[in-house]
Formats: structure tokens, C-alpha cells, sequence
């Protein structure tokens, strides 16, 4: 058994005989564009600012991603060496740009945990926990550590991540590793718009578990509203097509969408049923 998650054996033959036809993940990438109303998500952090709370768009993106998981639960699955696995947690990793002191920039990834009974404040919280936390140039978090330590011994590389390949595809990967990976995720995002660059379609990592990855891109006129002064805010997804049907990805974005529209229920716990206030 796995530490990060329980195989999913009730599946229907075609779902189960998917993983052999594709064995890879990236022979199994799904691509969508999805565009978010930019007008509503910065109406609703302006409101939030109002009362106090700083809010910014990647956690609502996020725990609007949560939410509409929890009504879609499958979308918290993975495959590993063709099974298919139900996550036992919900985690999303993501990257923070760090200055180093000669003024070039680093990279460093961060991963938080969430819980049913988060609301889009806590999971605000502790996105800027985590960033604060590793923002110092002179610190470094377990995974940067690892990673230095790694690569300071020759031909230590290529053995401890093929070793790390043959435990993970056999569930024998300690949990301490997968808590340091960033592979090993829910949810894979990065903010583009940050930087003011637009979206792309991020490809899944073969090594983890990562099934879906969500790029969000500079906001741009919202050529279908036909007003020019409304923008969207473009979010590049990719999926791994193996761990539900497609019937259950358009469930999924459904309700994705919908939240984003009235990201108001956000700021109840996300195990809130829908239609309660």
C-alpha cells in the first residue's frame, strides 16, 4: 500500500485498460483553456481588501481548484505503474521566485496541504506562510537541501533519482520523500501572470504523481464578452486523461466555472454543500 494514497479496484474495464494502452503520462495529456472572469475575481478581492484581508488571485484559483474537486473527488486521483490510485490527502505545489544577493533570480518549489474545512483565507494564509517561510535568500526549505546535497557528489544524481523511480513505482517511496517532492501533488500551478508573461500548457511530470497541472497567464480583453474593457484571466490546464472520464473532467470544469463566478462561497468552509450560504 502506498503511503499517499489507496488503488482505486472497482473501475469499469475500459478505465481500468487505459493505464496499459498509455503507460506515460505525457502519453496521456489532456490540454484545455479555461478564461476566468477577470472583472468578478478582482471585484471580490477588492471587497475582501475592504474588510481587511489581502487577498490575491492564485488563492482563489486554488481554492476555487479545491472546491470543486471535493464535488468531483476523482479529479484527486493518479496512476502509478498503470494502477490507479485515490489520493489519501489534497496538496498543491507551486513556484516561488526568489532574489538572490547579487540580484539574479532563483527558483524554489513550496507545497501546502489543504482540508475540507479550509476557506479561501486559510488557504491565503498559508500560501504566504509558506512563501514567507522561503523568501530569504539565506534560507533554504528540505527540498532545496536535498537537492544541493544531492548534486554535490558525483554520480549520486542518476542513482538516487532512478532508485527514487523503482520505490515510487512499486509504493515503497517513504513518505518523508514524497513530502519533499513537488511531484508528488494534487495540483501543480504556477502564476505566469505574476510575471506578466502569458499562459502556456505545462506539460505533467513523468516522475511523481502530479495529474494535473494549471497554468494562469496575464489577463487579456475578453474578446467574446464583445467589450473590450472586461478582460479574462486565461488558465492553461493540463490532465492526465487516465484517472476519469472525460464526462467527469467536464463535470469538473463545470463546477470550477461556477465557483469562480461567485467566488463568495469561498469564504465558507469548502465542504459547504452547494446552494448553502
Amino acid at each position: 500500500m502506498r503511503p499517499d494514497g489507496t488503488r482505486v479496484k472497482d473501475l469499469p474495464p475500459l478505465v481500468a485498460a487505459i493505464p496499459y494502452i498509455m503507460p506515460k503520462r505525457y502519453d496521456a495529456w489532456n490540454t484545455i483553456t479555461e478564461n476566468i472572469d477577470e472583472e468578478v475575481i478582482k471585484a471580490f478581492i477588492r471587497d475582501q481588501r475592504r474588510a481587511g484581508v489581502r487577498l490575491n488571485h492564485m488563492s482563489v484559483i486554488i481554492a476555487a481548484y479545491y472546491k470543486a474537486t471535493l464535488e468531483n473527488p476523482k479529479l484527486n486521483y493518479f496512476v502509478m505503474n498503470r494502477k490507479i490510485y485515490k489520493r489519501n490527502h489534497f496538496c498543491v505545489s507551486f513556484v516561488i521566485m526568489k532574489r538572490l544577493p547579487d540580484g539574479s533570480p532563483s527558483e524554489t518549489t513550496l507545497k501546502i496541504y489543504l482540508e475540507p474545512e479550509d476557506t479561501v483565507f486559510t488557504v491565503n494564509k498559508k500560501i504566504k506562510s509558506a512563501i514567507e517561510a522561503n523568501r530569504d535568500t539565506a534560507q533554504s526549505n528540505s527540498t532545496d537541501r536535498f537537492a544541493r546535497f544531492m548534486f554535490s557528489v558525483p554520480g549520486l544524481p542518476g542513482f538516487v533519482v532512478g532508485l527514487a523511480y523503482f520505490l515510487d513505482k512499486h509504493g515503497l517511496l517513504p513518505r518523508k520523500i514524497i513530502d519533499l517532492s513537488p511531484f508528488h501533488t494534487s495540483l501543480f500551478i504556477t502564476n505566469l501572470a505574476s510575471i506578466k508573461t502569458s499562459y502556456i500548457h505545462h506539460h505533467c511530470y513523468e516522475f511523481g504523481t502530479t495529474s494535473i497541472f494549471v497554468c494562469m497567464g496575464k489577463p487579456v480583453p475578453n474578446y467574446m464578452a464583445g467589450d473590450l474593457s472586461r478582460k479574462m484571466m486565461p488558465l492553461g490546464i493540463v490532465m492526465d486523461e487516465r484517472i476519469c472520464t472525460g464526462y467527469e473532467y467536464a463535470a469538473f470544469c463545470h463546477d470550477f466555472r461556477r465557483i469562480l463566478r461567485d467566488p463568495e462561497v469561498l469564504t465558507l468552509p469548502f465542504s459547504t454543500p452547494q446552494g448553502e450560504k
